[in-house]
């Protein structure tokens, strides 16, 4: 007997992955590769989106024919602000352009400007000004740099819902895109900002997200799914298995902290230190600060590395010390030793010299406790006034340092600190969205794999 599954087409911006998840969302096939990207129209470097189209329907019709398999569908998570251009044959008009490339100045001005200047416009769209970052401000680039490929344009779809797109031939978008710094959506009337009616009716109207379409490429029996982005779609085990109200912060590179129970509007203190709100598939915003905090990690143990002569790994092996927390937070009275004038522009602090501390492991101690009260301010900034959440969920590489989740739970001992290591948990948000959608009863448990970590306020000197 074949076993059900949904195929999820996880696009992440370097890594592609294919998962299989069965009924009880185990996953029973995952594949991953990663394309080199080529250059644009422009000579700057992106997805070379041929390849990934090629790479897609080679993958669903690899796995619709296998006798293994019963696909009841297909679905999508990718990265975000990325646009793509498809004229009135459906036909695919750009190539993709890197969210990185530059913007020219001239472009955008003229939206702030009209819509009462840059601070209020990136309050009302949730949306700090981070130029290409901004995808809504992708079109207005087209527009005004290549006049006779926006005049093609019948419609602008989102990643996501353009890889859909290419199996249903329906035009679609949803909130969890539209929503995610791109300047489209007026989080004040939450609809399309009215800046958007200046690049004609070429932008669908949002659908759930967990909206199907069937299959025109393949078997008309599949349903496909409409997509989703992958900072919400990271949410939604979460959402629909935690009992109670929720901060999770996702570590790695970047930590980013999001709260989706915070509908306090931004502040312009808070778009100034690089806080934004994106959608949840319940089409409310979600309150999210990002701090640099894994490469600036990183980058100073490098620099710690150096100094005291140290093997690159030797980091992983420092125990947790409380003593020696409390011995550091005595000498420096509780104050940053390093990055006490901020984090630099180059990300390492090297007014730390070696004798500043007395062995490396002091030293790492010292790093990790001034990173968690940068965390700490990355934390707070979003959290409400009237704050209900009661548990922080941590993710990620720093859920495994013990020093990192000792001092987080004592900075903040009015809330339970856990670490939850779901696999997948973008590929399986996915999942989740599209069985609901055909399914709308079904609710499978997920182990969110929580461990609680109790802090000592004794710690934060």
């Amino acid at each position: 007997m074949k076993t059900e599954v949904v195929l999820v087409f996880d696009i992440g911006k370097t890594n592609k992955k294919i998962l299989l998840f069965d009924r009880q969302l185990k996953v029973l096939h995952e594949e991953e590769c990663i394309f080199e990207e080529i250059a644009d129209d422009d000579g700057f470097k992106g997805d070379d989106i041929e390849k990934l189209e090629q790479w897609m329907l080679e993958a669903c019709t690899q796995f619709l024919n296998d006798e293994r398999f019963l696909v009841r569908g297909i679905n999508f998570t990718t990265y975000g602000a990325t646009l793509m251009y498809v004229d009135d044959q459906g036909k695919r008009l750009t190539p993709v352009y890197n969210y990185l490339k530059p913007m020219p100045e001239g472009i955008v001005e003229a939206i702030y400007s009209e819509f009462g200047g840059k601070a209020e416009f990136c309050r009302n769209t949730a949306s700090p000004a981070l130029g290409m970052l901004n995808s809504g401000f992708h079109a207005l680039w087209l527009r005004e740099l290549k006049p006779e490929i926006f005049r093609q344009v019948k419609t602008i779809l989102h990643l996501p819902q353009y890889l859909s797109f290419l199996l249903t031939g329906k035009t679609s978008s949803e909130h969890t895109s539209i929503g995610c710094h791109t300047g489209l959506w007026d989080f004040d009337e939450m609809t399309y900002h009215p800046w958007t009616k200046q690049l004609g009716d070429i932008l669908p109207d949002p659908e759930p997200v967990e909206t199907t379409y069937p299959s025109i490429r393949f078997d008309k029996s599949v349903p496909v799914g409409i997509g989703i982005h992958d900072s919400s779609s990271s949410l939604v085990p979460y959402f629909m298995n935690s009992q109670d109200e929720f901060i999770l912060v996702s570590t790695g590179t970047w930590c980013i902290s999001m709260n989706p129970f915070n509908p306090e509007a931004l502040t312009d203190d808070q778009l100034r230190k690089d806080c934004l709100a994106f959608m949840s598939i319940q089409q409310k915003p979600v309150k999210s600060s990002r701090l640099f905090m894994g490469h600036i990690h990183d980058v100073n143990v490098a620099h710690l590395n150096k100094l005291f002569g140290v093997d690159d790994s030797a980091y992983k092996a420092v125990a947790l010390d409380e003593e020696m927390i409390g011995a550091l937070n005595k000498s420096s009275e509780g104050k940053r030793v390093f990055f006490q004038e901020g984090v630099r522009e180059n990300f390492v602090d090297l007014s730390i010299e070696k004798k500043t501390f007395d062995s490396f492991e002091e030293a790492y101690h010292q790093l990790v406790m001034d990173l968690v009260d940068l965390t700490e301010e990355s934390i707070d900034l979003i959290i409400g006034k009237d704050d209900s959440t009661k548990n922080i969920y941590i993710s990620g590489g720093f859920s495994k340092n013990p020093i990192f989740l000792k001092m987080i739970a004592s900075r903040f001992p009015d809330k339970g600190v856990y670490t939850s290591e779901v696999a997948n948990a973008t590929s399986l948000g996915a999942a989740l969205v599209f069985w609901k959608g055909i399914e709308e009863d079904f609710n499978p448990a997920i182990d969110l794999a929580l461990k609680l970590f109790e802090g000592d306020p004794s710690l934060i000197g």
